[in-house]
């Protein structure tokens, strides 16, 4: 998600620089939302791994 991410942005930022200013807009934009995405799964991921692992521990 992460490399979907960077690779909108660089496409942005190149289509914004030749000119093309609304589509590197929207390139930009959708870079941000995946960011924002990739960065709420990370969270999730990491609190679950938490959680799951003091279970485990629990356990033994």
């Amino acid at each position: 998600m992460l490399k979907l991410a960077v690779i909108f942005l660089v496409l942005g930022l190149v289509l914004g620089g030749l000119g093309f200013g609304g589509v590197g807009g929207a390139f930009v934009g959708i870079a941000k939302i995946l960011f924002v995405i990739a960065l709420v799964l990370f969270v999730i991921f990491l609190v679950l791994g938490l959680v799951a692992g003091k279970k485990v521990k629990d356990a033994l």
